[in-house]
């Protein structure tokens, strides 16, 4: 389990948490969100058994949210660039999930082990033209397609964009929120620079009621959280699938280099930034070491540039 969550209502406090989670993080809003994917209409929060897989990474390398309940397994992911290769990494993350559950009981025995029934969704809210609703299917990457394949697993994507799936958006008010905020800052990137365009669609959505009780409580991390998220997704654009992995690895980099300036900005000491960033001190320090020459702006690209030279 991560460990900065808490625990009753509170939202899972992470750094390295995307926009989608954290609004999805408090179990009221998560409980919303199941009840309108699956039908159903619980009333209790605290029902819900939180089992996201730990060290989350912010390029969604990692599941997003999974949640137990009625022994049901459902695996939550959000996407901004649509990857059709998300049925094998959910292969990836509920044979771990079911390797935890089964631990401790006995799989070589005679009695049968029974499992939460695993379900698999994507909430896409991506540039690209995506249909409604589509199911991808782990079979769809084999190299000799079966007509009744030994292993199948399948993930439903749900087009998340304003507009696009009304039925579920009016069952989820938390989630059409998210999609008109999302909406208003693509919008206000087309005549704003992008931090700009944050900052503005933030403070206007929380005048208008769009997830204003969460804006006002989260504001600043939200709003670093949406600049980079957005710098993150033009950098994907630019370097294209097959250089997916890279922009991974320089997504993260780039993100730690941004938390690491910002703390700087304010005074915090490298040991005091490692704790609170959960990094290791020795690499938070090396770097405070590069921004040193950036004082007291800490621009964290010229920070970033600075670096690279230095690995050149």
């Amino acid at each position: 389990m991560d460990k900065t969550k808490e625990t009753g209502n509170q939202v899972y406090r992470s750094y390295k948490d995307r926009l989608f989670r954290m609004v999805f993080r408090e179990k009221k809003e998560l409980l919303g969100l199941y009840n309108a994917v699956n039908g159903t209409s619980y009333t209790d929060p605290e029902a819900l058994t939180v089992v996201t897989l730990e060290n989350a990474i912010y390029m969604n390398m990692k599941n997003d949210l999974a949640v137990v309940m009625d022994f049901y397994m459902n695996l939550y992911e959000h996407q901004s660039t649509y990857n059709p290769n998300i049925p094998l990494r959910n292969l990836h993350y509920v044979a771990r999930e079911l390797r935890s559950w089964s631990n401790g009981r006995t799989i070589y025995g005679r009695q049968l082990v029974k499992i939460p029934t695993p379900r698999f969704f994507v909430f896409y809210n991506g540039r690209d033209m995506q249909p409604e609703r589509q199911v991808l299917k782990l079979s769809d990457a084999f190299m000799n397609p079966e007509e009744d394949p030994a292993l199948e697993l399948k993930v439903v994507m749900l087009n998340i964009n304003l507009g696009r799936n009304k039925e579920l958006m009016e069952q989820c008010h938390t989630l059409l929120e998210y999609a008109q905020f999302v909406d208003r800052l693509r919008t206000c990137e087309k005549s704003m620079g992008r931090e700009e365009a944050v900052k503005h669609t933030v403070d206007a959505c929380i005048r208008e009621g769009i997830l204003r009780d969460f804006l006002l409580k989260y504001r600043e991390e939200a709003i670093e959280m949406c600049i980079f998220e957005y710098d993150e997704e033009e950098t994907l654009r630019q370097l294209g699938q097959q250089s997916y992995e890279e922009g991974v690895a320089v997504g993260e980099e780039q993100m730690l280099l941004r938390k690491i300036c910002t703390k700087l900005k304010k005074g915090k000491t490298p040991e005091t930034i490692a704790e609170e960033l959960e990094e290791d001190l020795p690499r938070v320090k090396a770097i405070c070491e590069a921004a040193a020459a950036f004082a007291p702006e800490y621009d964290w690209r010229s920070v970033y540039e600075e670096i690279e030279k230095q690995k050149r």
